[in-house]
């Protein structure tokens, strides 16, 4: 399989992160399911639902456990869904038309991804050079994608390498890990960079600013980024939204970005575009026109070396008159032409004159 068919399933893929903000709670994880899948349908985008995966059992040492002094180890505890709970949500984030994704932060949680049979599995920044946990991801031989906040070229390196050793199609999203991010601090050049230095895989941008929702998808669209990601969150149980979440009304506004960026960049950068032909028909009548400076008999020989001498350009360009752009060397003059007057298609010998589309061409434009 080539990089191209192998990077399909990342192209134009926007990941909606859940995190932990069910806050162990079914219901609510499942309203926010919900309320999102409505504006992915509604704006007819392509997106996944990612949820996040830790065996707290074991994840959480056995001294530690019930710490309410280090935040992480508490909200892992106190956010803790059960295997069944996290089954249900993949069904519903299916049934609403979703993906379903997980970050594993953990073996024992990759054998849930496995379980679950999501067909991609994303690693967090802070795991992108934690070898066990890399290594049992590539046993399930399924499409990565990788964040790359805090990390160093060559732990981005080596990730690259590894992935490609194994024929594991890998996403690489530009990422910097501050929650939330300022618009100083969003650094998108970096697309660029990880376009260039690898040619081979997907780049997006995964984001966790707060002031906008428009901009950066333009600009990181335009860059070259095809797969998105945001945190995202509801309004619901008086639980205060983190500032880095995205609000289904914000997702809205980001959705719609991105078909606007699309509009604006229109198609492929690795062809010259079709112009549009109300563009052709705005040009055509910039363009001058061809005329006699003097009476020209039948049979004359046009020649660069007497253009100047017999022929000047004015418009406007009349319809059926020959342009700057058709003048050749060694035309003849089928029928005498006047001082003054427009050369005319039908006045010439010449492949303009004989092709039938060409000919309906000029005919077609000018005043």
């Amino acid at each position: 399989m080539n990089p191209k068919e192998m990077n399909q399933i990342f192209e134009n893929l926007f990941i909606l992160e859940l995190a932990n903000n069910h806050w162990g709670r079914l219901e609510r994880g499942l309203k926010i399911v919900n309320d999102f899948a409505q504006v992915v349908k509604f704006n007819n985008v392509r997106a996944a639902i990612k949820l996040q995966f830790r065996d707290v059992d074991s994840f959480v040492h056995e001294d530690f456990k019930g710490n309410t002094e280090l935040r992480y180890i508490n909200k892992t505890e106190v956010t803790r869904l059960s295997k069944n709970d996290f089954r249900t949500l993949a069904l519903r984030i299916k049934e609403q038309g979703c993906i379903p994704m997980a970050t594993p932060f953990d073996e024992a949680s990759v054998e849930l991804c496995e379980e679950l049979d999501f067909p991609i599995i994303k690693i967090a920044s802070s795991d992108l050079n934690d070898w066990f946990l890399i290594e049992r991801i590539a046993q399930t031989k399924r499409p990565v994608i990788v964040s790359t906040g805090g990390s160093s070229l060559k732990d981005l390196d080596d990730l690259v390498t590894f992935f490609a050793n194994r024929n594991i199609p890998l996403a690489i999203n530009h990422c910097v890990s501050i929650y939330p991010s300022e618009d100083g601090e969003l650094e998108l050049n970096q697309i660029d960079f990880l376009r260039q230095r690898y040619p081979n895989n997907v780049i997006g941008y995964s984001t966790h600013e707060y002031t906008d929702w428009h901009s950066s998808m333009l600009i990181s669209y335009a860059k070259g980024a095809r797969t998105w990601e945001r945190h995202i969150d509801i309004e619901a149980d008086g639980i205060p939204v983190s500032p880095y979440c995205s609000l289904p009304y914000q997702i809205d506004a980001w959705f719609k970005a991105y078909h606007k960026a699309i509009e604006m960049c229109g198609g492929e950068s690795t062809t010259k575009r079709i112009p549009k032909r109300k563009e052709v028909e705005y040009l055509d009548g910039l363009v001058r026109g061809v005329y006699a400076k003097r009476d020209l008999p039948a049979a004359y020989e046009i020649h660069h070396s007497n253009l100047n001498r017999d022929f000047y350009l004015a418009i406007p360009l009349r319809k059926g008159q020959l342009s700057c752009r058709e003048i050749l060397n060694g035309q003849r003059l089928t029928a005498p032409v006047q001082r003054n007057s427009a050369l005319m298609i039908d006045d010439i010998d010449s492949p303009y004159a004989s092709n039938p589309a060409l000919r309906n061409m000029i005919y077609e434009r000018g005043c």
